[in-house]
C-alpha cells in the first residue's frame, strides 16, 4: 500500500429525480479525482430526497436488490474510469426486508462489499426504523491499494463503539455518509456542533482520520445543514463545507505518520477488554 491518502468528502442537495441526483455526484466525483482524490465520499441516500423524514409506504418502491443495482453499476464505471474508490449509500431491498446500506467500490470498478447500516434511528423528520431493519452484516472493512477504509452510516457515528470496532478490524480511515439537519420538533436545537464533536472525538480516541459527507438544503421543510468535514488524527478538522455550500473538500494524509502516533499514543496497548464486559450485556444501563 501507498503511504500516503488523499480523501473526498461530496457535499450536495437533492432533488426529485435518481437520474439527476446520481449525475450531480457523478460530476462531483469527476472534481473530486481531478483534484487528486483516491477516495470519494458521496452522502447517505443520494439517489433522492431524504424519505425518512415520514412514514408513508409509497417509498419502499424506492427500494432496489444489491445484485444488479444500477447506481452501484454507475458508480462502478466512473470508479474504474478515474481510478478512485467510492462508497455508495442506497436503500436495500432483499426479499421481505429492507436495508439502509453501502457497497464499497475499488478503484478498479469492482464492488468489494456490501454493509448494512447497524443503528437505526426513529424520531420526528428521521423515521428510519419504519424502513430499515438493523443491519446483520457486521461492521465491515475492505482493502484498498492505498489504505483500509471502514464504514459506518449516518446514527452509527454517534456511537463510539462503532469507531473503535473499525479500527479494531484495521480500518486506516473512517467513512461516514450522512443525512441530518434540522429537528422538526425541536427547531431551536442545532446539533450540528456535537454531531461534528463526536466524530472528532472518534478521531482523537482512535488516532484515526474520519470523512464525513452530509447533504444540504432544505426538503419540504427540513433543512439539512450540511458542513461536511474532514477530520486529521488528532481530531481537528482540516476541511469543511458550510451551509448550503455545494462541493468537494480533500485531505492527504501521511498513513505511516497516523499509524507511528497510534502506536505512540498506546490507546490499543492499554485497552482492558476484560473489564469491558457491561458494554455487550443488553440492557445494561437500564435499570
Amino acid at each position: 500500500m501507498s503511504e500516503t491518502l488523499t480523501v473526498a468528502a461530496i457535499q450536495s442537495s437533492f432533488g426529485a429525480t435518481r437520474e439527476e441526483n446520481v449525475a450531480r455526484v457523478e460530476a462531483l466525483v469527476r472534481e473530486a479525482a481531478s483534484r487528486g482524490a483516491q477516495l470519494v465520499l458521496p452522502p447517505e441516500l443520494f439517489e433522492g430526497p431524504y424519505f425518512p423524514r415520514e412514514e408513508d409506504e409509497r417509498f419502499f418502491d424506492l427500494a432496489l436488490p444489491f445484485e444488479g443495482h444500477p447506481t452501484i453499476a454507475r458508480m462502478a464505471e466512473l470508479a474504474r474510469a478515474l481510478s478512485v474508490a467510492i462508497p455508495v449509500s442506497f436503500f436495500e431491498r432483499a426479499g421481505p426486508a429492507y436495508y439502509n446500506s453501502l457497497a464499497m467500490v475499488g478503484p478498479d470498478g469492482s464492488v468489494l462489499g456490501l454493509y448494512r447500516k447497524a443503528h437505526i434511528p426513529d424520531g420526528p423528520g428521521y423515521e428510519e426504523k419504519f424502513y430499515f431493519r438493523p443491519g446483520d452484516t457486521g461492521f465491515r472493512v475492505w482493502a484498498l491499494p492505498w489504505a483500509t477504509g471502514g464504514a459506518g452510516i449516518c446514527w452509527d457515528q454517534w456511537f463510539p463503539e462503532t469507531a473503535r470496532s473499525l479500527v479494531l478490524m484495521g480500518a486506516d480511515v473512517l467513512l461516514y455518509p450522512t443525512a441530518i439537519g434540522s429537528e422538526p420538533k425541536e427547531p431551536d436545537l442545532d446539533t450540528r456542533g456535537p454531531w461534528q464533536r463526536a466524530m472528532q472525538g472518534h478521531a482523537a480516541s482512535n488516532i484515526v482520520p474520519v470523512v464525513a459527507a452530509n447533504r444540504t438544503g432544505d426538503e419540504q421543510g427540513q433543512r439539512f445543514y450540511g458542513h461536511s468535514f474532514i477530520t486529521d488524527h488528532l481530531g481537528r478538522i482540516v476541511a469543511e463545507l458550510g451551509d448550503g455550500e455545494e462541493g468537494v473538500i480533500l485531505h492527504t494524509f501521511d498513513l505511516a505518520e497516523v499509524r507511528r502516533k497510534r502506536a505512540a499514543f498506546g490507546f490499543f496497548r492499554d485497552r482492558r477488554p476484560d473489564l469491558y464486559g457491561i458494554l455487550v450485556e443488553r440492557g445494561a444501563g437500564e435499570r
